[in-house]
């Protein structure tokens, strides 16, 4: 029985050992690995093994499968005789470090088609024994393309138009970018060959039009374009213009033009006159006939152009129509002074119409200034019209028995002074106006006995009543304003004792009335 725990703990142990062996592999971490590669460029093999303390390396040997399952041997090193390569892969694959014993990583700096397989590195430690890692390569060729254009004719069948060519490992795929309304085909060889052809029915409106040929493949980040223009050839159409448009007797410098498209451009222009030869004194340069002379009626006629380039011909023709020399005609399509006399028309047309615009302007603003003045004298009669309104409410209150006795006399002599013009232009009182004058107004006057105002008496003595003073005060009111009957009260007279007296005045001449003493 202690035996058999013994070798159970050897086996345990072994195990543990063969783990811990395993994970000493740093790259590629898996026992096997795929890994791919382009043609033409530089491949790198992955093998790196982590040595433990008291291992060392022997021996590493890189081996590649053969479809028979036999392994060919490519390099090998030994950490005493070196690196050797083997058969055809000398001189094309090495180890990617100098010390092969601590990074064992193989390089194929060019790589091939060839190369794909599998390949295994072999690893020979003491004293724990040999390791491998398996590594299958896969070699993609990027896809080489081509496209052939195809010269094409309008009025052809049906037909294929262009071919788009490619190879590559995987096989590529194609497609086209177009606007045409065409059909594509595609057929796939062995080796990766690809072939796409488009057809359609050619017309000469497609001329220029883009074609483009896509090729799609793994190893590109986006399609491949290869750029194209169709290219349709067709016959020319010839016009026929004249210079200047209108042609008269005597125009000098005229030309027929033949203008011609067609696809490729026409190599010669050819020129027929019905009637018979061209007329004398014209020369064919290209395109054009010109008249090195001034035009004739005999040079009316039919004219023929015709047209040659590689696929067809274009002709043409033109009714040249030489006209008399005439005011319609001539005068006043080729004549420079037509043009003068309709410039000079339009300048007076012009001129009309600014000075119409000055004189409407003119009377507009006559016109505003009219009404403003209209507006200002309305303004003013109604401003007259209140002012005298206020000045017979103020009047008014003169007839009012409440007011004070000082009050009503003072009122009573303002109306005494507004009846008289005399003594507000001289600056003297009516009672000192002369009698005469008085009397040729017409108003008739007497002085007022303002004493018994002082003493309260009723202003209904001495003759004077308040009727007939308001009525002499209302016909007034219309002549003068109650601002200059207080402004001549203020300014030239004042109340002393009861009675009304002037103030003195340097410029003042007084006129004493008979039987008063001053």
């Amino acid at each position: 029985m202690e035996l058999t725990r013994q070798k159970a703990e050897c086996l345990a142990l072994l195990f543990l050992m063969a783990l811990c062996v395993k994970s000493d592999f740093v790259d590629p971490p898996q026992p096997v690995t795929s890994q791919r590669a382009l043609a033409e460029t530089q491949t790198r093999l992955p093998c790196h093994y982590q040595l433990e303390e008291g291992e060392k390396m022997v021996q590493v040997t890189w081996h590649k499968e053969l479809k028979d399952g036999s392994k060919d041997q490519i390099i090998t090193a030994h950490f005493t005789d070196g690196h050797k390569e083997f058969g055809r892969y000398a001189g094309r694959v090495n180890f990617e470090s100098v010390d092969p014993m601590q990074n064992s990583a193989l390089l194929i700096p060019r790589t091939e088609e060839s190369d794909e397989g599998s390949y295994t590195c072999h690893i020979s430690t003491f004293p724990n024994g040999n390791f491998e890692r398996r590594i299958t390569l896969t070699v993609w060729i990027l896809p080489i393309s081509s496209l052939d254009p195809v010269v094409l004719v309008e009025g052809e069948p049906f037909r294929m138009v262009a071919s788009c060519r490619a190879v590559g490992r995987p096989a590529p795929s194609l497609s086209w970018d177009t606007d045409l309304s065409g059909q594509s085909q595609e057929h796939t060889r062995e080796g990766g060959s690809v072939s796409s052809y488009y057809s359609l029915h050619p017309l000469r409106s497609m001329n220029g039009k883009k074609l483009d040929c896509l090729v799609s493949h793994p190893a590109l980040e986006q399609p491949r374009r290869i750029e194209n223009r169709l290219v349709v050839q067709y016959p020319p159409d010839a016009t026929i213009t004249t210079s200047p448009a209108h042609l008269y007797v005597d125009l000098g410098n005229a030309e027929l033009l033949c203008e011609s498209g067609g696809n490729p451009k026409p190599q010669s222009f050819t020129w027929i006159r019905r009637e018979g030869s061209l007329p004398d004194g014209v020369s064919v340069i290209g395109g054009k006939i010109l008249f090195g002379r001034p035009l004739r009626m005999n040079d009316s006629g039919v004219y023929e152009c015709v047209v040659n380039n590689t696929v067809g011909v274009g002709r043409t023709e033109f009714v040249l129509t030489v006209a008399e020399k005439s005011f319609f005609r001539a005068d006043l399509l080729g004549d420079s002074r037509f043009l003068i006399i309709i410039g000079a028309a339009a300048g007076g047309l012009v001129l009309v119409l600014v000075i119409v615009i000055l004189v409407v302007n003119h009377r507009h603003r006559h016109r505003n200034r009219k009404l403003e003045m209209e507006l200002s004298e309305k303004k003013e009669e109604i401003n007259n019209l209140s002012r005298q309104a206020s000045f017979r409410r103020l009047n008014s209150v003169s007839s009012d028995p409440r007011l004070p006795a000082d009050d009503y006399a003072l009122l009573r002599v303002d109306s005494r002074m507004k009846n008289s013009e005399m003594s507000l232009d001289s600056g003297l009182p009516s009672s000192l106006v002369p009698l005469k004058a008085q009397q040729d107004d017409g108003i008739r006057l007497r002085e007022p006995d303002l004493g018994h105002l002082q003493q309260g008496g009723s202003p209904h003595e001495g003759g004077w009543t308040p009727s007939q003073s308001a009525a002499g005060e209302r016909e007034d009111d219309e002549d003068s304003s109650s601002y200059q009957i207080s402004e001549a009260l203020s300014n030239h007279f004042y109340l002393s004792k009861g009675v009304l007296r002037p103030r003195p005045h340097s410029n003042a001449i007084l006129l004493q009335p008979r039987g008063q003493i001053i």
